[in-house]
């Protein structure tokens, strides 16, 4: 029941929000925040009683839902959904800090960010396809509403087009869970929607192709991966800056969850087949979008660009098929939220202040706002991937998967990475130092970490954001100093996904399946 708790506390609070009367604001921030906190301690919680070693679902909850079509309310956690589930409840309160301030509707505006983390986290633990379908179609509904009430001159468009992209991916990916549907029906005489049994269901070859591309449509979506990235620019930029940090920081990961959760184990001949395409995929959208953030004149964007390039890394270590691509690609998933959530938070508080994200019009801020300037040069870093930060861990394993499985790939990902550092630095550079450009006042698209009359150009972090920045900052240090507590709960989840992507193709199960600083073992 704990995870059931976890679950659908914040959706409790939304409907709570709702009895809360429109001029007592206030009261519905401090209400949202202990909904969102109370979360976060459920999440804990679940992490405390996970045991470590063991690659099979914990804390899980089983009832009959639709008996006469299989349909079952089953959830579970692994090692591959916890950190997930934990960085979702860490996000969330930060969020509903940095939305304090905000004048233009905050009950409703707050009530919608609950419902999103409630849907977030049920994608992250449904062990059924209906159900996670039903989650993941519900993410779309919160979403489009923060982005087209509350985002920039733009925001309609943004949010129509962000809803279309998703809704179409999401329906052929219903297309491919009605299939397996029908395919256990006709092989045991009784439809299931259960994910353990679809997942040992036998399917031929080209089934499994057919398959395989409706649930890639829905994945490489929300991912996004490039070509299909074109939504998400305009979404973040139009978006306010907190419903940008739960859309990046953590919606950007159901795509990638799901093609490691579903696309590998369900379909692992296909993901076979189709592994050339996906890593090209994956290096295409790392360089390119790399390049295209290093010519943004917004920061907010340049942001939204490598957001794209860096979710091209977690695409690359998952379809290496290894236990150190899988690894470091849920690390770097739990690490990408972390800092892109941050390089966001710190672009909103600039809005506030400056009253725009031009990186042209930001220069010399080190010497009005020097904590801001360090907080910000610490999450830059760690995009960067310095060693002794989060971002490092997760490229690192991504990288050396990736090179075990086809070191052209790798070479190509190593590319991307240096584009990273010059473009990330550059920024910084233009927007921190220099000469102390002249504000411009408030002009930025939708409410940013408060909205509302913003404090001067040359104030500092105020108390209510360093209550965001800290806990990030601790994170990331955290994290990238001492990776193993979170590495040995995602292992043995990954290598199990490996074992049966593996036996698809066995002449790999002795390369894909080795540990950690070891030798591969040449294939038989």
């Amino acid at each position: 029941m704990l995870l059931t708790f976890t679950v659908f506390l914040p959706l409790a609070g939304a409907l709570a929000l709702l009895a809360v009367p429109r001029r007592r604001d206030g009261a519905a921030r401090w209400l949202a925040l202990a909904f969102s906190l109370g979360t976060f301690g459920l999440a804990v919680a679940l992490a405390l009683e996970f045991k470590v070693g063991q690659d099979g679902f914990q804390l899980g909850v089983t009832a009959d839902w639709v008996r006469s079509l299989g349909v079952r309310f089953r959830l579970g956690v692994d090692g591959v959904s916890l950190p997930l589930v934990l960085l979702t409840a860490v996000l969330a309160p930060l969020a509903v800090i940095g939305s304090w301030r905000m004048g233009d509707r905050p009950r409703a505006y707050l009530a919608l960010l609950l419902v999103l983390e409630s849907a977030l986290l049920g994608v992250f633990v449904s062990l059924d396809l209906f159900l996670f379908y039903i989650f993941w179609e519900a993410v779309l509904v919160p979403s489009y509403f923060l982005v087209g009430s509350w985002g920039g001159p733009r925001r309609i468009y943004a949010a129509v087009k962000f809803f279309v992209y998703t809704l179409l991916g999401g329906l052929l990916m219903l297309v491919g869970i009605v299939g397996l549907a029908y395919l256990h029906a006709k092989a045991t005489g009784s439809p299931s929607f259960d994910y353990e049994a679809l997942r040992d269901l036998g399917k031929n070859p080209v089934t499994q192709r057919w398959l395989f591309l409706a649930f890639f449509a829905a994945f490489a979506i929300k991912t996004p991966l490039v070509p299909l990235h074109s939504w998400l620019p305009d979404a973040y930029v139009q978006a306010p800056t907190t419903t940008t940090v739960l859309l990046a920081g953590v919606m950007s990961k159901m795509g990638v969850y799901g093609f490691l959760r579903f696309s590998l184990p369900l379909f692992p001949d296909a993901a076979h087949w189709f592994q050339p395409l996906l890593l090209t995929l994956a290096v295409a959208g790392i360089l390119y979008c790399a390049l295209v953030a290093a010519g943004q004149r917004d920061f907010k964007r340049l942001v939204a660009y490598s957001s794209v390039s860096h979710l091209g890394f977690i695409v690359l270590g998952i379809f290496a098929f290894n236990v150190q691509g899988l690894q470091g690609a849920v690390f770097y998933m739990v690490a990408h939220g972390l800092v892109i959530g941050g390089l966001f938070f710190v672009t909103g508080m600039l809005l506030e202040r400056r009253g725009t994200s031009e990186i042209a019009e930001l220069g010399g801020l080190q010497r009005s706002m020097p904590r801001m300037a360090g907080a910000m040069l610490v999450i830059t870093l760690a995009a960067v991937a310095l060693p002794g930060l989060v971002g490092f861990v997760g490229e690192f394993l991504t990288l050396i998967g990736a090179f075990l499985a086809n070191r052209a790939y790798a070479v190509l990902g190593a590319v991307g990475v240096i584009l990273g550092a010059v473009y990330l630095l550059w920024a910084y550079q233009r927007m921190w130092q220099g000469t102390l450009a002249t504000a411009t006042g408030s002009s930025g698209p939708g409410p940013g970490p408060g909205s509302g009359p913003g404090p001067g150009a040359a104030d500092d972090l105020s108390g209510r954001e360093w209550a965001i920045i800290v806990p990030l900052l601790a994170a990331i240090i955290a994290l990238g100093m001492f990776p193993r507590p979170l590495l040995q709960r995602i292992e043995p989840a990954t290598r199990r996904v490996v074992q049966i992507t593996a036996e698809a193709r066995p002449g790999q199960a002795g390369r894909a399946l080795q540990a950690p600083g070891t030798q591969p073992t040449p294939a038989p």
